[in-house]
């Protein structure tokens, strides 16, 4: 009977302490650095330019991308179609904010079986991700420019170098908010 009691007791006591030790814990709030990425909600048609090379043929692509914050507001989530040269498809994208790093994220990944891991900064109102892109055997560096032009509408070059230093267009085009 000892034991039994000595046992209850014991995990009555740790219970205690886990639901004291939540209750002084303060829920994670978003970075405040987020609220930047409220430009991108909504849904956007976008169109453009894919320059032939190493990434495929050339030629003119559309796509909609439907943007929403997730639950908590720690991330926002993209799910766009796409149809262009490489074909149609559809692509699952994240953008969040790393504090430790002072960098805003970017994860994607589509239908094409691509993924791009980015990291990115805003000066003005220009943001600028960058990562790496296997192209083939090589590995290139990536850069993606965002140039906004109004409320409902911005621009966007992507670049690639071998060498981070000399840059060649892949495509370039502009989104416009529905």
């Amino acid at each position: 009977m000892a034991t039994r009691f000595t046992i209850l007791t014991h995990v009555t006591l740790l219970l205690g302490i886990t639901l004291l030790t939540r209750a002084q814990m303060e829920e994670p709030k978003p970075a405040p650095e987020l609220k930047k990425l409220d430009y991108f909600v909504g849904t956007w048609a976008a169109e453009g330019d894919m320059k032939s090379g190493p990434m495929g043929p050339g030629g003119k692509f559309t796509g909609t991308n439907h943007v929403q914050w997730m639950d908590g507001a720690f991330f926002l989530v993209t799910h766009s179609q796409f149809n262009g040269a490489m074909g149609k498809g559809t692509e699952t994208a994240y953008m969040g904010y790393d504090s430790n790093d002072k960098m805003y994220t970017y994860d994607s990944f589509n239908s094409l079986g691509e993924s791009d891991h980015a990291k990115g900064n805003v000066e003005g109102d220009t943001w600028t991700w960058q990562s790496e892109t296997r192209m083939g055997p090589q590995t290139m560096k990536g850069r993606l420019i965002i140039k906004v032009r109004s409320a409902t509408a911005y621009n966007f070059k992507f670049e690639t170098s071998p060498d981070g230093t000399t840059w060649n267009t892949v495509l370039e085009g502009k989104d416009t908010k529905k």
